[in-house]
């Protein structure tokens, strides 16, 4: 309880320095930005295809909010705390975290939390007010469907910043952990649905990438705003996400238990 009661006095305060990072830090901010904007690119390469007929059932203002929506979901879920961590651990610095009464995990949390304020103000306008305008229609009205999006965004960030983390901890282990960060993008960027809608892909590796983790970091979320899933699938996904994040989570706070044991062995 004391634990509890501790991070509930600390955590406004380390979102607030956080935030404050993040707003002095604005020209890496911009590239990070900036290097999320694939979603315009394929929405530009959609929406030509569309121009001989609707591909699927996407005609060009389904592809629009699919493509804006999925914009939207990767700038509020975004972790990128694998980075840091790796950092940190390669220069020792981990150890001053180690060293304050508040688990490192928490502060990176708060970290990773605290720029999507930034994220919000910067993307989300633009991309509200031209799905609005442009594809309003394709927005599903379900009351249930909008509180699962939500939801299944809150899940996204947290599968997100549990993977991320993983990959930081296995910093602990092996030099080589941003390899593996490497190939997990590299197949987020196919499975996900970031790219291209799954149900677009061949049956097969649909099938794979919705059995997978992947596609309940972009696709759930994006399904569900745009209509594309009903209820009853809205809440098997958001099962499945469930799910997901506490396998993630659990194998977090395990690597992390035999990491620390090795960083402090040799003399972290």
């Amino acid at each position: 309880m004391s634990a509890l009661r501790r991070f509930a006095r600390a955590y406004p305060t380390l979102l607030r320095i956080g935030l404050a990072e993040a707003v002095a830090y604005r020209a890496e901010f911009l590239v990070w930005m900036l290097a999320t904007t694939m979603p315009l690119v394929m929405l530009a390469v959609m929406s030509a295809m569309t121009r001989e007929g609707p591909v699927g059932r996407f005609d060009h203002k389904a592809f629009v909010a699919y493509y804006l929506v999925t914009l939207i979901v990767r700038q509020m879920t975004g972790a990128w705390v694998a980075f840091e961590m790796v950092r940190e651990i390669k220069e020792g610095t981990l150890a001053l975290r180690l060293l304050r009464p508040i688990h490192p995990l928490v502060t990176y949390s708060a970290e990773s939390l605290a720029a999507l304020p930034l994220r919000a103000i910067v993307s989300i306008p633009v991309a509200v007010v031209i799905l609005l305008t442009a594809a309003g229609s394709e927005i599903s009205r379900d009351w249930f469907n909008i509180v699962g999006f939500f939801v299944s965004l809150a899940g996204a960030w947290l599968l997100n910043f549990a993977v991320s983390s993983i990959v930081g901890t296995l910093g602990l282990f092996i030099e080589s952990s941003m390899q593996v960060w490497e190939l997990w993008f590299g197949c987020f960027m196919l499975l996900s649905g970031y790219l291209i809608p799954l149900e677009l892909l061949p049956h097969w590796l649909s099938q794979v990438a919705r059995y997978s983790p992947f596609a309940y970091l972009q696709a759930l979320p994006v399904e569900t705003l745009t209509g594309i899933r009903d209820r009853h699938q809205v809440l098997m996904g958001l099962a499945a996400q469930l799910g997901w994040v506490l396998t993630a989570w659990v194998t977090l706070i395990v690597l992390w238990k035999r990491g620390l044991k090795r960083f402090a062995a040799y003399g972290g």
